[in-house]
């Protein structure tokens, strides 16, 4: 047990700093080089976490990164006592994240276009879903070689087909911003139907969490309805309620300040966004679906929004969200594929879930009315993976239902999806409302 006495927080402070500044510096310079290569900073700031992490550093230094890491043996910093501070501080940066992602997206969209939202948000999950289920029968057997000792195939196959329904809604929101296409019609309604579709897998994730711990479906299952309908219940209450008086505080606020962000009033909006957190938290969703709820109710004022930018949005981006990115990087080990027949399935992994998403919700978004050229778009964009897919399946991997070999090959699909967006989007944005925000920020120029 961690004895706080015998903790030296200097020793501890000393090691953060090395960490978070080695952090900062190498995101930058990836994201730099991502973006002259034509990707957004964020895939940068991804393969950053990776070389920092047991992929490159880890394996050309390990006694370097060892003992910047998770130094084994110095004496007042107990070990594993980093990689839980770094985490702690790599959490709080997303949960900012999510908060400022909602706050800036225009969810008047949504009343109009509730019905194609709702569509493609079913697609999202149930093609996925499907793709997911009839392609573990096919790796079950390839992948566990003792079903005594493994995973068993239900808690495999409900897994599996979970992982590929997820969408990366921190990055995808990211994206939209990066390329000033995140008040775009087409963009809210992708956005809300990742948001959804999230919810959805997270509810489905505990369930099968709750599964494998009990070894009880019936227990299981009533855990999952029980939060589904807290979620609901919550959801309610933040658009009937807690709305109609958060956006009366924030307005009578901003008139009093003369449209300004006062310290009360960030600060307000901060613990507010906190609060929505810790009830997620409590429901069983993770925290980072309160804090995108938070900004999600307050977006209706701009000037907050503005606001709220001017203060946050670089500081977020600069300092927590490489934390984020970098450390969960450092939990991923990148191994090459074994032999011909192992490519061979990474490759199927891959295809399967760009169907899944890309062709899903891509005819969910055309039958809603939507162009070809829009519809594409929006399958792209619900396509993403990044880095919720590498939380999700180090969540299997530590429940046990996730053998080496899928761990890598959904690594290498989370990655191999997330490079697809931007080209994707790059090639069908002509013609549609992403081609006017793309030229205005430099992202179609010779289109």
């Amino acid at each position: 047990m961690l004895e706080p006495g015998r903790v030296e927080i200097e020793k501890v402070l000393l090691l953060l700093i090395l960490q978070v500044g080695l952090i900062i510096a190498a995101a930058r310079a990836m994201g730099w080089l991502a973006r002259r290569l034509g990707q957004p900073e964020v895939i940068g700031e991804i393969v950053a976490g990776l070389l920092l992490g047991p992929s490159l550093f880890g394996w050309l230094a390990p006694a370097w990164s060892t003992a910047l890491f998770d130094p084994p043996g110095l004496e007042g910093v107990p070990r594993g006592l980093m990689p839980v501070v770094v985490k702690i501080i790599s959490q709080l940066g997303l949960i900012l994240l999510l908060f400022v992602i909602g706050l800036e997206f225009d969810f008047g969209h949504l009343i109009p276009s509730g019905r194609a939202t709702a569509a493609i948000s079913l697609a999202g999950i149930a093609l996925p879903m499907a793709l997911g289920a009839a392609l573990a029968s096919f790796l079950y057997p390839r992948l566990v070689d003792d079903p005594s000792t493994g995973p068993a195939f239900g808690n495999f196959q409900l897994f599996l087909a979970v992982s590929m329904a997820i969408t990366a809604l921190p990055i995808l929101g990211r994206l939209l911003v990066e390329w000033g296409a995140s008040r775009t019609r087409v963009a809210t309604i992708a956005i809300s139907a990742a948001a959804m579709d999230d919810a959805m897998g997270w509810i489905l994730l505990a369930t099968i969490a709750a599964f494998v711990r009990a070894g009880r479906a019936a227990e299981a299952w009533t855990t999952g309805a029980l939060m589904a309908a807290l979620t609901v219940a919550l959801l309610f209450s933040m658009v009937a309620v807690i709305r109609p008086l958060a956006l009366r505080l924030v307005r009578a606020s901003l008139d009093a300040n003369g449209g300004e962000v006062s310290l009360p009033l960030l600060s307000g909006v901060l613990v507010f966004a906190f609060a929505c957190a810790a009830v997620t938290s409590l429901i069983g969703i993770f925290a980072i679906f309160g804090a995108f709820l938070a900004g999600a109710i307050l977006s209706g004022e701009n000037r907050l929004a503005a606001g709220i930018q001017l203060r946050m949005r670089q500081f977020v981006t600069a300092f927590f969200l490489p934390i984020f990115f970098a450390y969960t990087g450092t939990r991923t080990r990148i191994g090459s594929v074994a032999d011909l027949e192992m490519a061979g399935l990474t490759v199927l992994v891959l295809a399967c879930a760009v169907a899944g998403k890309f062709v899903g919700c891509g005819l969910a978004a055309r039958f809603s009315g939507f162009g070809w050229r829009e519809a594409g778009c929006i399958g792209v964009l619900m396509n993403t993976r990044a880095l919720m897919e590498l939380i999700v399946i180090n969540v299997g991997k530590d429940l046990g239902v996730v053998p080496d070999e899928l761990f890598t090959m959904l690594v290498i699909m989370a990655l191999a999806t997330t490079v697809m967006t931007t080209p994707g989007v790059m090639w069908l944005a002509k013609g549609t409302e992403f081609e006017a925000p793309l030229r205005s920020t430099g992202w179609l120029t010779s289109r």
